[in-house]
């Protein structure tokens, strides 16, 4: 096995591990978890800090999320593509969030100097525009068919799309959140009911 493969098979047995335990997770854990000794472990990774970085830049990508969007049938009715897409990006804010939080509530708060975190800021912000870049360009592949039937550009409708799920799941609490379904029935249909 290459490095670069045992390093990601380490990453994606470690990332379930982090959201449990945040931190505070051992390396006898990350060894058994992985299914390797934990002298193999520091072979791969210089130290449990660039593991958890590598743990979180895999967390952070959006890969798992456009592979079920590409899934997604065109086939079936838009509200159900959008439903789907809907629920996997979704899925994909939840294992962020709890990796984050995790990290966060265990004591991982990472300080570096100012010259660091500028670095740091325009290298995640270009991660981050490429990542927002992929997932409107799945979504737009979903309202493709009907464009032709559409008030606004499969693009625009994406972009629309996107804010409305990132920014409602932000602010709505968790006992008035919508369902799915209600937010692309209402993305969709509107907000008023037809007479």
């Amino acid at each position: 096995m290459s490095v670069e493969d045992r390093r990601a098979m380490i990453v994606h047995a470690v990332l379930p591990l982090l959201i449990e335990h945040g931190a505070g997770v051992t390396t006898s854990q990350i060894a058994r978890a992985a299914g390797i000794g934990e002298g193999t472990i520091f072979r791969a990774f210089k130290d449990k800090d660039e593991l958890f970085d590598a743990c979180t830049a895999e967390a952070l990508k959006p890969d798992h999320v456009l592979d079920a969007i590409a899934e997604i049938p065109i086939d079936q009715p838009l509200e159900d593509r959008l439903v789907e897409a809907a629920d996997a990006l979704g899925a994909h804010l939840e294992r962020m969030g709890a990796l984050m939080g995790a990290l966060h509530a265990s004591g991982r708060v990472k300080h570096r100097d100012p010259e660091q975190r500028l670095k740091d800021r325009r290298t995640l912000k270009g991660g981050r525009s490429e990542s927002m870049a992929a997932m409107r360009g799945a979504i737009t592949e979903l309202f493709e068919p009907e464009k032709d039937r559409l008030r606004l550009s499969p693009e625009q409708l994406a972009a629309l799309f996107l804010t409305l799920l990132f920014g409602g799941r932000r602010m709505a609490p968790v006992d008035d959140a919508p369902t799915t379904r209600q937010v692309v029935d209402v993305f969709l249909h509107g907000a008023v009911e037809a007479k």
